[in-house]
């Protein structure tokens, strides 16, 4: 385990460029920053991509970390910047099939536990773009709507709509590849 300290020293030598400092740095944190980027890419190739890409930003900016707040925490925030600018660059209307087909389901426990947090990351990555990013965005980093809408360049009406399908089509895929006949039940919207 790597004291403060130690991670203070790696940061000073990564700011004066040294590749050992940044090498370390990389192996110290590659392996959870990919989890994040992994979150945000349609798969482990785009994932690996803004993953480099973020280190490289990282690299370039980490004079601006204040040595106030979690580092990881900042080099996250980085990550997800790196993956919504991605998303801006390659941002293309992706045709959705009609909302109307989509039933809300709800689960009993036992369906719920039997997925996997790879079976759901791959879930999760067969989003629409537009949808996975506001899912990830409000689900797992915990952005308001208001803050997706500005970092999107959506209205905030537009990222509770976009969540909201994003869920929607989350359900029917659980249900299509876990469901249990006996295990759930269906409400129609």
């Amino acid at each position: 385990m790597l004291s403060v300290t130690q991670l203070e020293e790696i940061i000073y030598k990564c700011r004066e460029e040294n590749n050992g400092a940044q090498t370390a740095l990389y192996r110290l944190f590659s392996s959870k920053m990919y989890g994040v980027c992994l979150r945000y890419a349609r798969d482990s190739s785009e994932a690996e991509d803004i993953l480099q890409e973020g280190f490289l930003r990282v690299f370039t900016k980490i004079r601006q970390f204040e040595f106030k707040g979690s580092f990881e925490g900042w080099m996250r925030r980085i990550m997800v910047n790196t993956a919504l600018e991605k998303f801006r660059k390659n941002d293309r209307l992706y045709p959705v099939e009609e909302m109307s087909i989509y039933e809300a389901t709800n689960w009993v426990d036992e369906t719920i536990s039997s997925i996997t947090a790879d079976d759901l990351l791959r879930i999760i990555q067969e989003l629409p773009p537009r949808y996975r990013m506001v899912f990830n965005l409000y689900a797992i980093e915990g952005y308001s709507h208001l803050e997706i809408g500005e970092m999107m360049n959506i209205s905030e009406g537009t990222s509770k709509s976009n969540l909201s399908r994003a869920r929607i089509i989350l359900q029917k895929s659980v249900a299509e590849n876990f469901g249990n006949e006996k295990k759930l039940v269906k409400k129609v919207l």
